[in-house]
């Protein structure tokens, strides 16, 4: 039987932005891992310019990304045990919210042309 996808049941904003920090959470260059207790801190949060924001080295709409900048998110998110807000600027992701199945994969990702 497959795993059932958002069991904690996210919003869709919850969901596509803990997708995108998990984009943002497999790269070394974006992120730091603790290998111990499989947290991994967001080095920074992407800030939109235009109509756009990079997430690592992908392209993501500013609107599918509006999420990144609502403390609300941020705060359900810790709430439900998927990461951890220690002050507004730093972001880490427990080893249940890198895991978490969004469902949405790939689907807001193009890869960067600049």
């Amino acid at each position: 039987m497959a795993p059932k996808k958002n069991i904690l049941k996210l919003n869709k904003l919850q969901l596509r932005t803990l997708a995108l920090a998990q984009v943002l959470a497999s790269d070394p260059t974006t992120s730091n891992k603790n290998n111990e207790t499989g947290e991994v801190t967001l080095l920074s949060v992407p800030h939109p310019h235009g109509n756009h924001v990079h997430v690592g080295r992908f392209v993501v709409s500013a609107r599918e990304a509006s999420g990144f900048s609502n403390m609300a998110v941020w705060t359900a998110l810790n709430r439900k045990g998927l990461a951890i807000i220690s002050d507004p600027l730093t972001i880490t992701l427990t080893a249940r919210g890198v895991g978490y199945e969004t469902g949405l994969g790939e689907r807001f990702l193009t890869e960067s042309d600049h």
